[in-house]
């Protein structure tokens, strides 16, 4: 059905010889969305991959792709999902096409369909000019493109990706982040990365999982509001800086001031301001500055990015397993 999620979760745990890889996790993608799912080393999202794709299984809780359940029909979950895994395992004596005809018919393409599909696949991964190279004679940057080729090769409704650039040059990731914005709408897309920009300009939503829980989730934008809690102002100002914080209270009671270093030789001062209101506060901070007689040098806002995100969520996370919960 249409409205039918392409990904449901629902209270995963996954555990090995009494450690709990995955505890307890939830969450839902929705059909043509693209999902960044973030965690450090060892917060279970591999696992979680693996799981999903029908490749390992869980120790409780639901798993659905496309409305069918992984545990009782994980041969039909295959046929839904293109799966390229981090260290993808591709035979090195065969070519590149051979090996994409190979894994074309083992997908059930039929033979009259399978060749004009590998060139189309070989044109969307820039890989036309290696399609007779021993995929053994290839660099890493092509090795990642053909499982790229391969994982998408079937058109499934949904592909999982794990660490798709690694190992690629700025121009190879640039034709991936392409590719995979290409399927947006058209297949679900799971990407995960410790490439963070990539993820931030690639993904619709983002899911951070730390020590094999849910930490965080939301649009990008979402999750500097939820997680950080505040905007950031970068001041350059000349005057009575030690009076900033009661004059700057008048437009957001929030605000607070912090200087760095001492002023330079024509009296500036570099400050910070933070604030809980996440409206913008630029041409009252210049209004406000300007009207009491201070020397406005420069004035910006600090766009906090996925990366601060990543490890604010994270170490909250360390914080609440401790039991000392810190928004930081």
């Amino acid at each position: 059905m249409p409205d039918t999620p392409a990904i449901e979760v629902s209270h995963l745990v996954k555990a090995y010889a009494g450690v709990t890889a995955v505890n307890d996790i939830n969450f839902k993608v929705a059909r043509g969305e693209i999902l960044g799912f973030l965690g450090p080393n060892g917060a279970g999202k591999s696992t979680t991959m693996r799981i999903l794709t029908g490749y390992q299984p869980a120790t409780s809780g639901e798993v659905k792709v496309c409305g069918v359940s992984v545990a009782l029909r994980p041969d039909e979950v295959k046929r839904q999902i293109g799966y390229m895994p981090e260290n993808n395992p591709l035979p090195e004596d065969m070519r590149v096409s051979e090996y994409l005809y190979f894994r074309g018919r083992l997908k059930e393409i039929k033979r009259r369909m399978l060749g004009p599909r590998i060139d189309e696949v070989l044109e969307l991964c820039d890989l036309k000019r290696v399609r007779h190279k021993i995929i053994g004679q290839l660099s890493k940057g092509y090795r990642q493109r053909v499982g790229i080729a391969e994982a998408i090769l079937a058109e499934p409704p949904v592909i999982i990706m794990d660490e798709p650039t690694i190992g690629l040059d700025p121009h190879q990731i640039l034709i991936v982040r392409d590719l995979i914005a290409s399927l947006r709408g058209r297949m679900t897309v799971i990407i995960s990365s410790h490439i963070l920009p990539e993820i931030e300009m690639t993904c619709d939503r983002v899911l951070i999982i730390n020590q094999g829980r849910v930490v965080a989730q939301g649009t990008p934008a979402d999750l500097r509001r939820d997680v950080l809690g505040h905007s950031t102002y970068q001041l350059e100002v000349a005057g009575d800086t030690a009076s900033l914080p009661l004059l700057l209270a008048t437009i957001d009671p929030t605000l607070t001031v912090t200087a760095e270093g001492e002023p330079d030789g024509e009296g500036f001062r570099r400050l910070t301001l933070s604030t809980e209101n996440d409206g913008e506060l630029g041409e009252s901070l210049l209004r406000t500055l300007s009207s009491q007689s201070y020397r406005l040098r420069a004035l910006s806002r600090t766009n906090p990015t996925l990366e601060d995100v990543f490890l604010a969520a994270t170490r909250r996370s360390w914080d609440v397993k401790s039991g000392d919960l810190r928004k930081k």
